[in-house]
């Protein structure tokens, strides 16, 4: 009777045990992420990471719906998916929530081959979204391409990394896949495969950028080349001539070429901008008013690169940012103006036509440094004798109206408060 008694114990030890543990696999939570177990599940394909404080209020809202999403998809991805939704406790965690430089709660994170993606997730927070958004990571960022005819009619708006490989079996395509699910956003990512094994592939018949390509890369060597948005900038096709072997250096040569120094701000990525903390110097234009595009690319390009890392250069549809014009006394029908938004007030520079003139621009932003903007705008021009005239009447400059662009306090819990 005693070992009766004991395999019984033992019975319902083994019955505990597993149902603690089906009954965690069917909640489905996210796997909480420690300094113990991050690095080696940071060796999934893709990791999505609610970054979380417990005393947060918005974070216990989401907490429940985020492990909800984690359940529903356990369901719906094949089982050997490489995808983790993860969360990290950020107080417990502090070093892993300043590696990643967290400074709101909560924070949705993607990463991407062990690499964090350029833009945090700002959709909706519902389980079915937080799911469509991840199978829609999971789609392949490559569209294949069967025969060179098919270059030319691409989108000559948009940006793009076109690669040849003689099989998809390939250790070089794995890397440039890998890179492409990166950069999906910023580039479009094309392939073609066994188009230039011989002599007989003339690359050159149908666009000009293979015809270098084809003399620096031997027949059976796979090829990569980026192509601008012709359409919208002067920039140039270029070759990538490093090691297809290395992550690291194909992702940054991408990245620098799919990335421009001179950026379209949307309604979608305007809350991304203004969280990198730069004021906006902008070219509003209409919508088929490439010729000035291309102006303002050339002269940041030319002139004021050197300002990049205090300034974010960008362009917009001044059709679609009406309101920002209005602000500033202007409307569609002044197109093209160039415009500050310092966060505090909005600044026109003057004359649009006077960006040709030689450091008229340049000297637009160091007036926003040294205040001087500021202060005529409050009080008008400065005088240019010694003698200061009290008697004028200070103004109001327009208000900033990208600021109420940036994250929303009904939704994140702030750590700082520069936007």
């Amino acid at each position: 009777m005693p070992n009766n008694r004991c395999f019984f114990q033992f019975k319902f030890i083994i019955f505990t045990i597993l149902s603690v543990f089906l009954t965690h696999h069917v909640n489905g939570e996210a796997v909480q992420l420690t300094s113990s177990n991050f690095d080696e599940l940071m060796k999934n394909e893709l990791v999505f990471i609610n970054f979380y404080a417990e005393w947060c209020r918005f974070s216990n809202i989401l907490a429940p719906i985020f492990d909800e999403a984690a359940d529903k998809l356990k369901e719906e991805l094949p089982s050997g998916a490489s995808v983790v939704m993860g969360k990290v406790d950020c107080d417990k965690e502090s070093s892993i929530a300043s590696r990643f430089q967290i400074t709101k709660y909560p924070t949705l994170k993607i990463i991407k081959n062990g690499q964090p993606a350029k833009r945090e997730y700002r959709g909706q927070r519902s389980a079915e979204a937080f799911v469509e958004f991840i199978k829609k990571q999971l789609e392949d960022p490559i569209r294949e391409f069967n025969d060179l005819k098919e270059l030319t009619d691409l989108d000559d708006k948009k940006r793009m990394v076109i690669g040849y490989f003689d099989r998809k079996d390939l250790p070089e395509y794995d890397t440039f896949r890998k890179v492409a699910i990166n950069l999906k956003d910023d580039c479009q990512f094309h392939v073609g495969f066994g188009l230039c094994s011989n002599e007989a592939c003339e690359i050159g018949q149908y666009i000009e950028i293979f015809d270098a390509s084809r003399a620096m890369h031997p027949p059976n060597q796979p090829i990569i080349v980026f192509r601008p948005d012709k359409a919208l900038s002067n920039d140039q096709d270029e070759t990538y001539k490093g090691s297809l072997l290395v992550y690291d250096e194909l992702n940054i040569w991408a990245q620098e070429k799919c990335i421009p120094l001179v950026r379209e701000i949307t309604f979608e990525n305007a809350e991304e901008l203004t969280e990198e903390g730069l004021p906006f110097l902008i070219l509003f234009h209409a919508p088929d008013d490439v010729e000035n595009v291309k102006k303002f690319k050339d002269i940041v390009s030319s002139k004021l690169t050197d300002e990049k890392q205090n300034v974010n250069f960008l362009t917009a549809d001044g059709f679609k940012f009406a309101h920002p014009l209005h602000h500033l006394g202007k409307s569609p029908s002044d197109l093209p103006l160039i415009a500050i938004d310092s966060f505090r007030h909005m600044y026109l520079f003057p004359r649009f036509k006077d960006i040709d003139e030689e450091g008229k621009l340049k000297q637009f932003l160091r007036d926003l440094y040294s205040g001087k903007l500021h202060r005529e705008y409050h009080y008008g021009p400065d005088p240019t004798n010694e003698l200061t005239d009290d008697s004028r009447t200070p103004t109001v400059p327009p208000e900033s109206t990208f600021k109420k662009l940036a994250p929303s306090k009904n939704r994140y819990t702030l750590l700082k408060d520069e936007l």
